[in-house]
């Protein structure tokens, strides 16, 4: 859906008033989604919108469009160590563009930026019963972080995911990213293809003009290599989950935040859906999701075919926020019932502002027949209302 929407809301003004490479103070608010906008809606002048399908063309719509004020590429799995270790990872990358098109000034430096990008890296160890989250801000002018198509890579300082060949994300790529005494270098390989969220990519997220995104998925990248922890290497293999998304857009109204699963399933299907949260706690009209068969073809799902029940719930002793942490979710249409629990309770993100991303499994019954999985869940505006953010 609505992957992460990073909202740099201080960092260009910070950025904007000429303090060029102050990245002490407190960061922007992030949160993954595709409901952008930092600002005002007239901010949003100049740029590009998302205002109806449009053919996505790869390996081009692989890279950065900086048309759009904002534009994220989300990686996140689970990994299986040599002898039964779990670890679920999460490496994210934003850019937010400071300026529309028209009104970019090109100045005689290397440091100049007309984009500035953010990343987060998160890792879960579940044996050791702790999950780690680090932050990276860093502008998109010297090489010090950006994007490209061909050939593939998106980084920042040393953090990046690269296509190894091929030229495409679709291709083998590398992805890397090490803080403290974490490491996560693994080698991705595509074995679905891209998905397009919503309607062929465009994915709506309000009834405003241009409240929506452009939207796909690679819902099934064989993954291996390694996970450092505390000095000790561990061999993992396991599945992950890419999504691209690119927008100009804000919250609409009343939208309070959003709840997001991304799961793989043991028979060979996927299932990524997300309910916008309205003030009141209800689910919003333009709540969304995709069922995924093993062949490829898809079902796109509307917010009366498919329920999320909270069944358990977990408060955070550095937030204060209380999340969901358990649900039973039901797709009727396709007679699916699955059962989601977190691998740990605490993957609560300690990055510029509070959020809960984190890994889970999942088991139920699909058209009769038992189904297990892994996925991802994302959990926003629980510590606080996006609208004050925007």
């Amino acid at each position: 859906m609505i992957r992460r929407l990073v909202v740099f809301l201080i960092l260009p003004l910070v950025l904007a008033a000429g303090l060029a490479w102050y990245f002490s103070g407190r960061a922007p608010r992030p949160l993954r989604a595709s409901l952008v906008a930092a600002a005002a809606p007239g901010d949003a002048a100049g740029f590009a919108r998302a205002d109806g399908p449009r053919p996505m063309v790869f390996p081009q719509d692989h890279g950065p469009h900086a048309d759009f004020r904002t534009e994220w590429w989300y990686y996140t799995g689970n990994l299986t160590g040599s002898t039964g270790e779990r670890f679920g990872y999460q490496l994210t990358f934003f850019r937010r563009a400071l300026l529309p098109p028209g009104q970019r000034a090109t100045r005689p430096s290397d440091w100049a930026a007309n984009q500035v990008y953010m990343a987060h890296f998160a890792l879960t160890d579940v044996a050791g019963g702790k999950h780690v989250s680090f932050e990276k801000l860093g502008r998109g002018a010297a090489g010090l972080a950006g994007a490209q198509a061909v050939p593939y890579r998106v980084w920042l300082d040393n953090w990046s995911v690269e296509e190894v060949s091929g030229g495409s994300a679709a291709s083998p790529a590398r992805l890397r990213a090490s803080a403290e005494d974490i490491s996560l270098d693994v080698t991705l390989r595509d074995l679905k293809g891209p998905v397009m969220q919503g309607d062929h990519g465009y994915s709506r997220k309000g009834s405003e003009p241009g409240n929506a995104s452009y939207y796909y998925s690679l819902p099934r990248i064989g993954t291996t290599g390694t996970v450092t922890v505390g000095g000790k290497t561990f061999d993992v293999d396991g599945l992950s989950w890419m999504d691209h998304e690119f927008s100009t857009s804000a919250l609409g109204a009343d939208q309070a935040g959003w709840d997001w699963f991304s799961l793989q399933l043991n028979d060979g299907s996927e299932l990524m859906v997300f309910q916008l949260r309205r003030s009141d706690g209800s689910m919003d009209r333009f709540s969304s999701g995709t069922l995924i068969a093993p062949d490829g073809a898809t079902r796109t799902l509307g917010p009366g075919d498919f329920a999320l029940q909270p069944t358990v719930r977990w408060r955070s002793p550095r937030s204060g926020a209380t999340y969901p942490a358990g649900w039973v979710l039901t797709v009727p249409a396709a007679d699916l019932r699955l059962t989601i629990t977190p691998l740990l309770a605490d993957q609560e993100m300690n990055v510029s502002s509070a959020y809960w991303e984190g890994a889970v499994k999942a088991g139920g019954t699909m058209a009769g027949k038992p189904v297990s999985g892994n996925g991802y869940v994302e959990l926003t505006g629980y510590a606080g209302s996006m609208q004050g953010q925007f």
